[in-house]
């Protein structure tokens, strides 16, 4: 993830670190070592769907998941697929960001 990927109004714990955990087939962001946001996930042929993101207990309200969804989006962008946003909170994130997303998103309703 470029330093440019997380912008100021994006501030977090500076103890992450962000995964694509393919044998649980989901994004995972562990602060510390406690896993804290999830992002479950369906890797189809030229596509990667984001089906549902997930913040545990405990970690709500520090932006945490936003920062694992641009993770995420700039993971399926960077692997040469399409992105299929099913899960509302990642669909959102897309629409606020056209400029970095939409060329390469397929919407559920479209395919």
């Amino acid at each position: 993830m470029s330093d440019e990927a997380v912008g100021r109004d994006d501030a977090f714990e500076a103890d992450v670190t962000m995964t694509r955990n393919d044998g649980r087939h989901r994004y995972e962001l562990h602060a510390g070592s406690e896993l804290a946001v999830i992002i479950l996930i369906r890797d189809l042929p030229g596509h990667m769907d984001l089906i549902h993101t997930e913040t545990q207990a405990g970690f709500e309200g520090r932006g945490l998941a936003k920062v694992l969804v641009r993770y995420a989006l700039d993971d399926v962008v960077a692997s040469g697929k399409r992105i299929i946003p099913h899960c509302p909170y990642v669909a959102r994130f897309v629409e606020k960001h056209p400029e970095l997303y939409a060329q390469y998103t397929d919407l559920p309703a479209e395919l």
